[in-house]
């Protein structure tokens, strides 16, 4: 028996009254935890340091797996080749047989890639007088200068320990900015061309071993001085390959 107009509109009518208007109620407690979600991963990569080293290396191992493209001979080196580069050669070197540590440290960070040079074997104590084996150490590290396009910050850097009275340099600013700018005299003469090198000098004021999610503060620069390790290894000199920003 069919069923006629007026009973199918009945019909319809009795499940339209059974059944509540809009989206059920759990939907909009699910909207609103996924909104917070997206809000709170926003947050975190606004905050966030990008490391572009590292970026350059992830896109590097995804290119890989999905064909990557000739590289040119001409090619300017990129920071992920420069940090593979720095660090073969690092390797090479043979440890402090005293302290068991390299006199060289390639690292990165958000400014680019950072070849950290021992003070100890830099520069006479107290001195911006070169001694031979940084020589022989920018000698390795010139060819990828030249290869690359980035600017690079020659910085020098010391422990919190006052220069004497009546020294050459009244503080540890100028002796750093005098190390520093020793460096770049030698990487000029090793053919570098000085329009890409900048000197800076940074004093006691960023210890080595201090993270980049602390403070610096006095109270900082002293805990990171407190032994003669670690002013040792806040006495160097910091070749940076800047990142373009």
């Amino acid at each position: 028996m069919a069923i006629t107009t007026a009973e199918k509109k009945k019909f319809l009518q009795k499940g339209a009254d059974q059944v509540d208007e809009g989206l059920p109620g759990w939907f909009g407690t699910f909207a609103d935890m996924m909104t917070l979600l997206f809000a709170f991963f926003v947050l975190l990569a606004a905050m966030s340091t990008i490391d572009p080293v590292k970026y350059q290396e992830m896109a590097d191992s995804m290119g890989k797996s999905v064909g990557k493209k000739i590289k040119v001979d001409n090619q300017a080196m990129s920071l992920a080749e420069i940090k593979k580069a720095t660090q073969e050669l690092v390797d090479e070197m043979e440890a402090d047989p005293q302290t068991g540590e390299k006199p060289v440290e390639v690292t990165t960070g958000p400014r680019g890639v950072t070849i950290g040079i021992s003070s100890d074997i830099s520069f006479q104590t107290g001195s911006a007088s070169t001694k031979p084996q940084i020589l022989d150490i920018l000698k390795k590290i010139v060819p990828t200068i030249q290869k690359s396009y980035f600017q690079v910050a020659i910085e020098g850097h010391t422990d919190n320990v006052r220069l004497p009275k009546g020294h050459q340099y009244p503080s540890n600013w100028e002796l750093s900015g005098a190390r520093a700018a020793s460096v770049v005299n030698l990487l000029i003469t090793l053919g570098i061309n000085p329009i890409r090198l900048q000197a800076v000098g940074f004093a006691d004021n960023v210890p080595r071993e201090r993270s980049t999610m602390e403070l610096i503060t006095q109270k900082l620069i002293k805990k990171y001085n407190s032994t003669e390790k670690n002013r040792g290894r806040n006495r160097r000199v910091e070749i940076t390959f800047l990142a373009v920003k």
